[in-house]
């Protein structure tokens, strides 16, 4: 009897470049480890896997206290500044030799990671199953709940 392969389950809920980034590795490190991995792409994570937005996505300097480069709100508002956060992100990424958010939704897609859109959320948002990336699988929460169910590991991104 073959063993029953560990399974991870994640939710992503915001669109931002540095929110794409955790979900993604998470569940392209765990198809390197052999468990299976889906992810719930629900609100505005569904931008993660929209074909028009996906390879754009921005770092948003306001209310972030967690960057690297502190920054009073006030500064953050200012005309260009969400650009110059995005560009040092990226900067800072490919120095260290991380992958971009279309090369890490391409390894998941290729290995085998489930990529679930929120039905509601495309209802709600007016985003059409054709504005999702190739593989995507449009369900709602009790079906995503289904496959979570199994999980070993289930985390809200």
């Amino acid at each position: 009897m073959t063993e029953k392969k560990k399974r991870l389950a994640l939710i992503a809920s915001k669109g931002t470049m540095d929110m794409a980034y955790p979900p993604l590795i998470l569940a392209s490190t765990a198809i390197s480890m052999d468990m299976e991995a889906g992810i719930f792409f629900t609100f505005y994570g569904l931008d993660i896997i929209n074909k028009n937005k996906y390879r754009s996505l921005k770092v948003p300097p306001i209310a972030n206290p967690a960057m690297p480069v502190p920054m009073p709100n006030i500064l953050g508002m200012l005309p260009g500044m969400t650009a110059m956060a995005t560009m040092m992100m990226k900067s800072w990424m490919r120095k260290q030799k991380v992958a971009t958010i279309p090369e890490l939704l391409d390894i998941c897609r290729e290995g085998g990671v489930r990529l679930f859109g929120c039905q509601m959320t495309l209802d709600v948002m007016g985003v059409k199953k054709t504005d999702l990336v190739p593989g995507v699988e449009v369900c709602g929460a009790a079906a995503f709940l289904e496959y979570a169910l199994d999980a070993n590991i289930s985390l809200f991104v």
